[in-house]
Formats: C-alpha cells, structure tokens, sequence
C-alpha cells in the first residue's frame, strides 16, 4: 500500500490556538505526510499569510508540499507549493494561467460529473473526491459517495484521486483497492 495522506487543517472544530495548529503541522510532517492542506477560512488574509509561513518554515524543505485552501494569491504570496481549490471555486485554468511553473493545483470533487468536468478542464494536478465515508466532520444525513463511487471516480479520472471523509486506518486498503492515490484526513491528524 502506497497511499499518499494529506493534512488538512482545521483548528476551529478542535478548539485549537495557532501555535497548537502549527505543532500539529510540523508532528504530522515527521510523520510523513506527502501534504498539508492549511484550510483556516476565518483567518484575515494577513494572519492567513503569516500561519502558512510559519507551517512552512516548521515543517522544512518538501515534502510535505504545503498547499493553501481556496486562496491562490496567498499561496503565491507565501511560495507554497500550490493551492486547493473548493469545487465552486474559480476555474482551475485561471489559476493556472497566473501560477509559477510547478504550482500545484487541486480541486475538491463531490461527483463523477465534476470528475468529469475537472479532467476535461486539464488544468488540476490531483482531485479530492468526498464525502466517501460517513464523517465526523460532516453533519448527521450528509451525503456519502461509497467506495464503488470512488473506484468509479479513480477510473475515470486521468489525474490522481485523493480520498477523503470519514478515512481512517480501517478503511486503507479499501481505498487502496479503489485506485485513489491518497487519502485526505483532518482529524485522524489534528
């Protein structure tokens, strides 16, 4: 099994301060985690600025890359290694067209018609695709896609497929089998 995981931030539901976030970020890095995907929406753009600087310095030289949630023009402001973007977010190839050569750029996916979508715009790097599993940090009913979804997703997709929702060890080689190429988590890191 050689599936990528990707830290996704979020201090706000673990009821932590910058500095606890920041120390969870450099743990996750020693661990080995391929990504960590700051997603702290609250933030202003100057304190958004700052914390990924700071992760950035913490965690050293990539991997992991760290990438910003949604706000490109903070990620290049910062030199990390890329953006994600939500799936309502502005056109990947937008981003593109402005990014330094080696910007990396995911999306957030919900359904094999964005999958569809996002691999006939050409212009993402990777694709997080969930809700797979039911999830803590989802509210009780929130749709789930299943891990046939998934293998759906994986095979159509010419870009690797990053999973995420409700992940944890248990569930691994599922999503191994599936064809994903990593997992994303928020709480089986913070």
């Amino acid at each position: 099994m050689s599936l990528q995981s990707h830290f996704v931030t979020d201090r706000r539901r673990f009821g932590l301060s910058i500095d606890a976030l920041v120390d969870r970020a450099a743990a996750a890095a020693r661990l080995g985690v391929a990504t960590i995907q700051i997603r702290e929406r609250d933030l202003s753009d100057r304190d958004l600025l700052g914390l990924v600087r700071r992760i950035r310095r913490e965690v050293g030289a990539p991997p992991p890359a760290v990438l910003v949630n949604d706000r490109a023009d903070v990620a290049m402001a910062a030199a990390a290694a890329g953006v994600h973007l939500r799936g309502d977010s502005v056109a990947a190839a937008r981003v593109r067209a402005a990014a330094p050569a080696g910007f990396v750029i995911g999306r957030s996916v919900h359904s094999l018609t964005e999958v569809d979508a996002a691999a006939a715009e050409a212009a993402c790097d990777y694709l997080m695709f969930g809700t797979v599993f039911p999830s803590a940090g989802k509210a009780a009913g929130h749709p789930v896609a299943g891990a046939a979804a998934l293998r759906e997703a994986c095979r159509r997709s010419p870009m690797p497929i990053i999973a995420i929702g409700g992940v944890d060890e248990s569930r691994l080689a599922v999503l191994d089998a599936s064809g994903a190429a990593g997992f994303a988590g928020v709480g089986m890191f913070m």
